[in-house]
């Protein structure tokens, strides 16, 4: 039977961005925005408090995504807790292509391990990050929300257009994540607009079938990419150009793929942020400071600017 730890937990994780424009469901990138999470185990029942992002929408009952994940977590582990007091401090915005479910997700699963004593003896690093990434569906926003930094992520031996049908195990695949460097002159300007759009309704807009030159011309972007981040900035804008899904989601996001084109016609590499409406803009090389003030100088009346870095740590227990 398993033992829990006494009093509180806080575990703390980081938003992400995903895709970086050509890396459709398989690069994502930690940002220096922290959601914290405090969790302990009590006599009986359930409550959740929300504050920050989402405050007056997330439900507090058992459908609370990291409720859910935490959930998922105990049974993995071959455990229930006899009652649970959780407290969300969420800084990272919802809906709006930063990785909130997946923090959410990852945040439930680190926090459930460490509120069972021996919990990392139950699940090691690995079996938790197969567990996010099932329940978020696709690897790459909670790759980096584990691991930190640049993450290159996937499903070895699995299939799945979008990555949404794709689950560890499927097709005798399990997901993998592999870290890669990224140059310290690197940092983002995320713009965010106002109003979110949900993932499921951007995933919708897109094609079952795309141009091979199209998605070959990706592959090389996505190539690049990994050699632009790492150590070669310079090659940012054309590293970050994409064919396969931006422009199909203009529908659901106009004024965010029209402020995209305008950066990218002035030089600056913009993608649209995970699943959007997020706009981030990366700032590098010889250019430096100026150009934090020159793209927070860009954000659109009623969209918020935000600096961030990129995060070396993924999810921290505190």
């Amino acid at each position: 039977m398993a033992t829990f730890v006494h009093g509180p937990v806080r575990v703390s994780v980081p938003a992400t961005s995903a895709n970086l424009g050509p890396g459709f469901d398989a690069l994502g990138l930690a940002l220096s925005l922290r959601d914290e999470l405090v969790g302990e185990v009590v006599s009986s029942g359930l409550s959740v408090t929300t504050e920050g992002e989402g405050a007056s929408t997330v439900p507090a009952d058992e459908s609370h995504l990291v409720v859910r994940a935490m959930r998922a977590a105990f049974d993995a582990m071959g455990c229930t807790p006899p009652g649970l007091s959780l407290s969300c401090f969420n800084a990272v915005p919802h809906s709006r292509g930063l990785g909130s479910s997946s923090a959410a997700i990852v945040g439930g699963i680190w926090l459930a391990r460490a509120l069972v004593a021996g919990g990392r003896l139950l699940m090691d690093d690995d079996a938790c990050f197969q567990l996010a990434a099932t329940l978020e569906g696709h690897p790459d926003n909670v790759a980096a929300a584990v691991y930190g930094g640049f993450v290159i992520s996937g499903a070895s031996g699995a299939s799945g257009s979008s990555g949404e049908s794709a689950e560890s195990g499927s097709d005798g695949g399990r997901f993998f994540a592999v870290p890669s460097g990224v140059d310290p002159r690197v940092s983002t300007v995320a713009f965010v607009p106002p109003a979110g759009v949900p993932t499921t309704l951007a995933r919708k807009l897109l094609p079952e079938t795309v141009p091979h030159d199209d998605a070959a011309a990706n592959s090389g972007r996505a190539a690049l990419l990994v050699a632009a981040l790492g150590a070669h900035p310079e090659h940012l804008l054309l590293a970050t150009q994409d064919l396969l899904h931006q422009d199909y989601r203009t529908q659901a996001m106009p004024e965010s793929l029209r402020l995209m084109h305008r950066l990218r016609a002035d030089g600056i590499a913009a993608v649209v942020s995970g699943a959007g409406p997020t706009v981030l803009a990366f700032s590098a090389g010889h250019r430096g400071a100026a150009c934090q003030t020159e793209l927070q100088a860009r954000c659109p009346d009623g969209w918020t600017a935000l600096h961030l870095t990129v995060e070396r740590d993924g999810v921290l227990v505190r």
